[in-house]
């Protein structure tokens, strides 16, 4: 197999990237889903800080991660864009830090679709995430057709932060 894409940054690396988030206006091309106002480009360890904020047995969405960083940084919203990077970079961060023998990782597997399907670009993919949140108390349904398998009565796990 070639290592033709691999990076050269380690995810850990990615994660603590020294950008600073910043606030900007929503771009015109992104206000008909997203509205007018004021939007925060969120760093990588913004991202992190927030899903390690949820505890064993709850669950997350990337638009629960988005609404949080909004109101802690006082913006209309989030960029859905990057924050979906910056999660992916967070799992990837943590399948390291796992790797490296570190105990205390980011909980990503926590972090599910906004109906509760599963990631299948997070570490180990689908399945990995499945027996994860098993663990955790939570039974997993089967996708229909090509989806991704869902957490059963997500809802009643989501966290609000």
């Amino acid at each position: 197999m070639s290592n033709k894409f691999k990076s050269r940054t380690s995810w850990r690396e990615k994660l603590e990237n020294e950008d600073h988030s910043k606030i900007i206006l929503v771009p015109p091309r992104m206000q008909k889903s997203l509205g007018e106002g004021t939007m925060l480009i969120p760093k990588p360890l913004d991202v992190d800080a927030v899903i390690r904020k949820t505890k064993k047995g709850q669950l997350i969405t990337q638009a629960e991660i988005r609404s949080k960083l909004a109101r802690d940084n006082r913006t209309d919203t989030a960029c859905p864009i990057t924050t979906g990077i910056f999660v992916r970079i967070a799992a990837e961060a943590a399948a390291e830090d796992l790797q490296s023998g570190k105990k205390r990782i980011t909980p990503y597997w926590r972090v599910v679709t906004i109906d509760g399907r599963l990631n299948e670009k997070f570490p180990g993919g689908a399945q990995k995430q499945a027996e994860r949140l098993k663990a955790e108390g939570h039974s997993i349904e089967r996708g229909k057709g090509n989806k991704p398998p869902k957490v059963k009565d997500f809802e009643s796990s989501l966290v609000k932060l």
